[in-house]
This record gives structure tokens, sequence and C-alpha cells, in this order.
């Protein structure tokens, strides 16, 4: 049996996606007063009344779509409501039933599916009276709520679990979680349509059609990974007001979330400041990378791969210890190359070293190699212990971390890959006074 799915349905701008976090408790879908915010589905379990349950998040249904993207929409709304066992069809209290609502119940009652009317932002008696008037959706009986507020949403629940079969909540299982990011247009939601062997996110050439990060559970060679799908980011100076803010943030807030990320480009140009700039942000965040070059069909014929990759780590050398993969999402070549090489960033992250093997490289290092001096006084590393795994942390107790230069660090850095490996992922080394905790 698996788990009951619901779907949060209606026009665009009723307030979806308000209603989505309020159900889920925190801020995972955008919300803005401009109509077609949300494109893509949006995922989130949650329990209620000791019964666990998928939401679905969809974006704002024209029944006819007036463009291309509203019509890409619309085909995501109705995989939502072929997956769903139970539809709650949003309404807006503010603008009375329209012409779209109309369409939209009929729509709905097709659908065979059990749908809980929810008449929104009825926030004061007056809006409650007023939401009478939906009875002429033939839709059952109109429940007049507020997901601004919190108003009626647990009545909005009980309903919803009523008509759902009971499911227990499962614990929830570790697994490691993979973050697909970029600048805007380079293939991410390709990359995750090939992984996924499905059209999971809408993919077209327009820059900027991923909007929120879109969370997948999927399994490849017998373990299960989450894919987070993200909105392109762009430099901070160019990151516009409102919708695109919010998206680069949610962006970022997926990369602190992930064990490992997937830093795609493309191909038919070099690796750009926006690309290194992002790559900073992943390396901030101490999680594990893999650069992956993506639409390298279109070059493939008149392109150099070793010449690329030099240049490339030229950009990047401040993170040396990161694979470059070359791929193409559309063809679907060089895709279990990424997932084989994201699971084997995540193994390095969970590696451990023991105190003394780890002491002895030190050691080892400091006789090869000993630390400049600094005003007459030097440096001398006491003791060492690993700390944290995921990201791999080191605690290194000196007689004054003043005298640690940032160039002695890096060569610290590379003798621990050098002897361990830890491919992929930075390393967080904390130099500590001795006796200091």
């Amino acid at each position: 049996m698996t788990k009951p799915i619901v779907a949060i349905m209606g026009r665009p701008n009723v307030g979806k996606s308000t209603l989505f976090n309020r159900l889920v408790g925190k801020p995972m879908a955008i919300t803005e007063h401009t109509p077609g915010t949300t494109r893509d589905r949006l995922y989130a379990d949650i329990v209620w009344r000791d019964s666990s349950l998928t939401l679905i998040d969809t974006g704002g249904l024209f029944p006819t779509p007036p463009s291309e993207l509203a019509h890409r929409v619309k085909e995501q709304v109705q995989v939502a409501m072929d997956e769903a066992d139970v539809i709650i069809f949003l309404v807006d209290v503010v603008d009375g039933a329209t012409v779209m609502d109309k369409e939209i119940a009929e729509t709905l009652r097709r659908s065979g599916k059990p749908v809980m009317l929810a008449v929104n932002k009825a926030d004061n008696e007056q809006r409650r009276q007023e939401a009478l008037q939906f009875y002429e959706l033939a839709m059952g009986d109109p429940l007049p709520i507020s997901a601004y507020h919190n108003i009626g949403v647990d009545q909005l629940l009980d309903m919803v679990v009523e008509n759902l079969p009971f499911f227990p909540p499962e614990e929830e299982l570790e697994m490691m979680k993979v973050a697909i990011v970029g600048r805007p247009n380079v293939g991410k939601s390709m990359l995750l349509n090939a992984i996924l062997r499905q059209e999971r996110a809408i993919v077209t050439d327009t820059p900027g059609t991923t909007r929120d990060a879109l969370d997948t559970i999927f399994e490849y060679n017998g373990q299960r990974m989450l894919l987070i799908d993200t909105a392109g980011i762009r430099r901070r100076g160019k990151v516009e007001v409102g919708i695109e803010r919010y998206s680069v943030a949610r962006a970022l807030r997926a990369i602190s979330r992930a064990d490992v990320a997937l830093l795609i480009t493309e191909a038919t140009e070099a690796i750009t400041a926006q690309d290194t700039h992002i790559a900073g942000y992943i390396q901030e965040a101490f999680k594990g990378m893999v650069l992956v070059v993506n639409k390298w069909d279109l070059v493939e014929e008149m392109a150099d791969r070793s010449q690329w990759t030099r240049e490339t780590r030229q950009r990047l050398r401040f993170m040396p210890y990161v694979p470059i993969l070359f791929i193409s999402a559309k063809y679907g070549r060089g895709i279990d190359d990424v997932l084989n090489a994201a699971r084997e960033i995540f193994e390095e992250r969970q590696k451990r070293v023991a105190t003394a093997l780890l002491n002895s490289v030190i050691r080892d290092a400091v006789d090869t190699h000993a630390p400049p001096s600094v005003r007459g006084k030097r440096l001398k590393i006491l003791y060492a212990t690993q700390a944290e795994i995921n990201p791999p942390t080191f605690v290194l107790f000196i007689n004054d971390p003043t005298l640690m230069h940032f160039s002695y660090q890096r060569y610290l850095e590379n003798r621990l890959r050098q002897d361990f490996g830890f491919k992929g992922t930075p390393l967080r080394l904390i130099f500590k006074r001795r006796g200091e905790r």
C-alpha cells in the first residue's frame, strides 16, 4: 500500500501555495501575489491525526491555456489529478465564483475523485457568509478557511483524512540528498527527467522555468536518494526582486539541505563567473560537488575534452578535488556516471579516520614540510582528531591559531586528501589552542 496523495488545485492566485505551506508547516512553496507563480508539482509528506499522507501543490489551472507555458502547467496539474486520492479545490471568496472556477469544477467532477471545496481568504464573518455562494459550483458543502490566518485549516484536514485510507507514519529513512543546481537554462530539469525517465519537472527553452525546489525520492541500484531540482541561480547583482529572489533563496536552501550538489554547466560556453559563484556557495556550505557539463552532444565533434577540462580546472582552482563529467541529458548519455559519482562522494563524506593514523599522517606532513615561523614564533601542531563526518571535520590543537597561514592549511588539506581520499568534498579544518574546548 502506498501513501495516499492529496492534491491542492484551483485557478491562479487563489492561495494554493499559502495553503500548502500552512499544511506542511514551513515555506516550501513560493507565495507571491503574481498569478502563475507555482508551475511544477511540489510534494511534501505530513502526518495528521496519526495518519500519513503526501500533499501536492500545483500550478494555477487554466482550463483553456493562453500560452505554451500555461499548457505545460496544465499537463503537470493533470498528472497531479491522476495521482491524487483526494483533491482540495481551492477558490477565493474575494473574487467569488468565477467562470474559470466553474470550468475547473466540471473538470474535477469528470475525474471521479473525492473533492473538498475550500473557500480561501474567509477571515471575517461577512466573508464566511459570502462563502455560501460557492454552492453553485455543485461540489458539495463549501468550507470557509483562511490559509494565511490558519482559520478552518484543521477542519479541512479532518475532512481530507476521513476520505483517505489510514496510513501510519513511517520512520524517516536516512538517504543521500542530491541538489541539482546551476544557472538558468543549462538543463537542470532535463537532467532530473533523464534520471527519473519521466517528465517530473517542466522542461522548456525559457530561462527560469523552475522556481521552487522540487523533491523526488528515487531508487538507484537498490539505494534510495532524494533528488532536489532547483531554480537557476544568478549572480547577486542580477537577481530581480520578488519571485526570482525567492527562487534563489530556495536554491541556496536546497544546497544547505543536500549532501552533494550537481553543478550543471553547458558545453556551448566555457565555465562562467556565475558558475564559479555557485561553486563558491557549495564550498562555503561544505557540500560535496560534481561539475556536470551538459549539452556535450552539441560540441563533441569540435571540442577538445581535455582542453575544456584544463580551462575549467583553472577557473575552479579553489576546488581541485571536484570531478568533472560530460553528459547529454537530452539523449541520456552519462547519466549513470553522474549518479555513481554522487554516490561515491557521499560515501567519501562518511569516511572516518582513526585518531592514531591521523596523527601519524600529520606528524609526517610536518616533518616533510615544517611550518614557517611568524615574527620569530613557529607553529606547533600538538594533536589532531576527526570530530565529524558529512562533511569530514578535523580539529587540530596547536600552540597559537594566529600562526596558521592559509597556505599551510591548504598544504595539510592536500596531505589528508593524498592519504585518505575525500574525493569531491571540502574538508573542514578547525584550529584550536591547547586546552580550548
